[in-house]
C-alpha cells in the first residue's frame, strides 16, 4: 500500500485535529509534524506545513496569554490595601463616567453589533453603571462579613485574585459594565473576553474604565480585554492556573467549557420564560408590562417572557387587551408567513438577520401589518407547536401564546416549556391566587419565580426585590453552579473562623457506635 496516497485523501479537517493535538500533547504534535515533513508526499508536507505554523502560532498565543494574566495578577494585590470606602468611591466614579456615555455607547452598540435599541440599551448602561453602584455602596467586601455570637463563627472575605469573564454579544457593554463593578468590589482584577462583532464599542468600555483606574493612582491593568480573540484564546484563559475563577455568559458551548476547564467556574443559562396568564387579573395592565418587558431593547433580553400560557376563558379579552398596547396577533396564514420568512429551516431558530431588530421592521420584511404602530408579534400555539421557534427562547420581540383549559393544564404547559428550553431560569405568574403562586413556586424548574410583574425588568431586579444583576444562573436545572443573581459575592472566598464552643447544655452528642 503507498501511505502517502493514503494520506493524501484523508479528510481536509485532519490539519485541525492535528492542531487541536498540538494544544493537549504539543511534543506528539511537534514531532509528528517532523515526520510529516519529512515524508516524500507533497499533501503529507502541505499538512506538516501547516502544522508547524500552527504550533508556532501556538507558542506565541501561550506567550500572550501568561502576559495577560501576568499583568493583572501583579495589580490586584494593589486592591487589598484599600478599604470598602475607597472602593465605593472608585466605583462611583467609574459608573459616573460610564454612565456620562451611556447614549453614546448604547448608539455604538448598536451600529456595530446590528442588534437592539439605542432608547433601551442606554437605560440598561445606566442601571449597569449607577444602579448597579447603588446596590454596592456600603456593602462589606472585605475583611469580617458577619459574626454569629451563638456558634462562635466569623465570616472573613477573600479575593479570588483573578475573574476571567465572558459577555455576550446581546448585551456587551452592559455586561462588561456589571462584572467590572462587581469584580473590583470584591477586590479582584479582570479580564474580560469581548465578542468580535462588539470588539470597538468593548474597546472603548475597558478603557473608560482604565482611565478612571490610573485617575485614582491605581494598575489600569487591573481591568484588561483580551486582544487576540477565538476559542483557542478563551480556552486557555479559563484552564491557566493563575485565574481563580470564570465567569461566563453567553451560548451553551461556552458555559459547557468554562464549566469542563477544570477552575471554579459560575455560567448561565439561556431563557425561555413561560408567563401564566391566569384569569383573575387586570388584563389591561398584565398586557401593557408584557408588551414593555419583551419589546425592550427587541427582545434581547433573555429573562423576559418568551411565552404566553393563558387562561382559556381570558384567552379572548387578554389578546384585545395586547392589541391595545401595540401588539399584532397573527393568524394562522400569517404565522406560516413568518415561519417562512423569518425562521431557519435547518435549525428552527429565528434567522440572525431578525434577532434583536424591532418588531414593526420584521413584520415589514414578512408582509405583515395593521393599522397601528406594531410593538410585538404574538403566534398563537399549540403545545407541542409544530415548528419549535414557538416553545422554546427568542431574542426578538416575538412572544408564543398558548392556552390552558384549567390549573393542571396552565401548570403542565409552563414547565414543559422550561423542560424544552431555559431550565432555570425564570417563570412569571400572573394571578391574585395566593395557593397557585405556592403551587407554581413549588412545580417550575426556575431560579426566578416572578409574580405580577414584567419579566424584563423583574429577572434583573430593576422592578423587584431581587439582587441586581445581569447575569442570572440556572441552578443544576439549566446546569449551573447556582440560581442566584449574580453578584460580588459570588467573587468572594468566604474564610469561616470558629472557635471552641462548649458543649450544649444537655451534654455532648451520643457515641455514634
Amino acid at each position: 500500500m503507498n501511505i502517502d496516497a493514503v494520506v493524501d485523501d484523508l479528510p481536509a479537517d485532519v490539519p485541525e485535529l492535528l492542531e487541536l493535538l498540538s494544544d493537549t500533547h504539543p511534543t506528539i504534535a511537534l514531532a509528528m509534524a517532523r515526520a510529516l515533513d519529512r515524508a516524500g508526499s507533497p499533501g503529507l508536507r502541505a499538512t506538516a506545513t501547516r502544522l508547524l505554523e500552527a504550533i508556532a502560532d501556538d507558542s506565541l498565543l501561550n506567550h500572550e496569554v501568561d502576559a495577560i494574566v501576568s499583568r493583572a495578577r501583579a495589580a490586584q494585590p494593589v486592591l487589598e490595601r484599600w478599604t470598602d470606602s475607597q472602593i465605593d468611591g472608585l466605583l462611583l466614579d467609574i459608573a459616573r463616567a460610564f454612565a456620562g456615555c451611556a447614549e453614546e455607547l448604547a448608539e455604538a452598540t448598536v451600529a456595530e453589533t446590528g442588534m437592539g435599541s439605542v432608547p433601551d440599551k442606554t437605560i440598561q448602561n445606566r442601571f449597569a453603571s449607577l444602579g448597579i453602584w447603588q446596590s454596592l455602596a456600603g456593602q462589606t467586601a472585605q475583611g469580617a462579613l458577619s459574626f454569629d455570637a451563638d456558634r462562635q463563627v466569623m465570616e472573613v472575605a477573600s479575593p479570588v485574585g483573578v475573574v476571567f469573564a465572558v459577555v455576550p454579544v446581546t448585551n456587551p457593554v452592559a455586561t462588561a459594565m456589571f462584572k467590572t463593578l462587581i469584580a473590583l468590589k470584591a477586590r479582584n482584577a479582570l479580564i474580560l473576553s469581548i465578542p468580535r462583532q462588539a470588539a470597538r464599542v468593548g474597546e472603548r468600555t475597558v478603557g473608560i474604565v482604565r482611565d478612571v483606574l490610573i485617575g485614582h493612582g491605581l494598575p489600569a491593568d487591573l481591568v484588561q480585554s483580551v486582544k487576540r480573540r477565538g476559542r483557542n484564546v478563551t480556552r486557555r484563559l479559563m484552564r491557566h492556573p493563575d485565574v481563580g475563577l470564570v465567569l461566563a455568559t453567553g451560548s451553551a458551548p461556552l458555559v459547557e467549557a468554562a464549566y469542563s476547564s477544570g477552575k471554579p467556574a459560575i455560567g448561565v443559562g439561556p431563557g425561555n420564560a413561560p408567563a401564566w396568564i391566569c384569569a383573575d387579573v387586570d388584563f389591561d395592565r398584565t398586557a401593557a408590562g408584557i408588551v414593555a418587558s419583551k419589546s425592550f431593547d427587541n427582545g434581547l433580553i433573555c429573562g423576559a417572557e418568551h411565552n404566553l400560557v393563558v387562561d382559556d376563558c381570558a384567552a379572548p379579552l387578554f389578546a384585545e387587551a395586547l392589541m391595545r398596547h401595540g401588539a399584532a396577533i397573527l393568524t394562522p396564514r400569517e404565522t406560516r408567513r413568518f415561519t417562512i420568512g423569518a425562521v431557519d429551516g435547518r435549525s428552527g431558530s429565528l434567522r440572525r438577520e431578525f434577532v434583536g431588530q424591532s418588531a414593526a421592521s420584521i413584520a415589514a420584511a414578512v408582509g405583515i401589518a395593521r393599522p397601528y404602530p406594531i410593538r410585538l408579534l404574538v403566534a398563537p400555539a399549540t403545545f407541542p407547536a409544530s415548528d419549535s421557534i414557538y416553545q422554546s427562547e427568542k431574542l426578538a420581540p416575538l412572544l408564543s401564546m398558548f392556552t390552558a383549559i384549567d390549573e393542571d393544564e396552565g401548570m403542565t404547559v409552563c414547565r414543559a416549556l422550561l423542560e424544552v428550553a431555559g431550565a432555570g431560569h425564570t417563570a412569571v405568574i400572573h394571578t391574585m391566587n395566593a395557593e397557585r403562586v405556592r403551587r407554581f413556586a413549588r412545580e417550575m424548574p426556575a431560579g426566578r419565580i416572578l409574580v405580577n410583574v414584567p419579566g424584563a425588568q423583574g429577572c434583573c431586579g430593576m422592578s423587584t426585590g431581587l439582587v441586581r444583576s445581569l447575569t442570572l444562573g440556572c441552578g443544576t436545572f439549566g446546569g449551573n453552579s447556582t440560581t442566584d443573581n449574580i453578584t460580588y459575592r459570588h467573587l468572594l472566598n468566604v474564610k469561616r473562623v470558629a472557635a471552641h464552643r462548649e458543649p450544649p447544655a444537655d451534654g455532648p452528642l451520643p457515641n455514634a457506635h
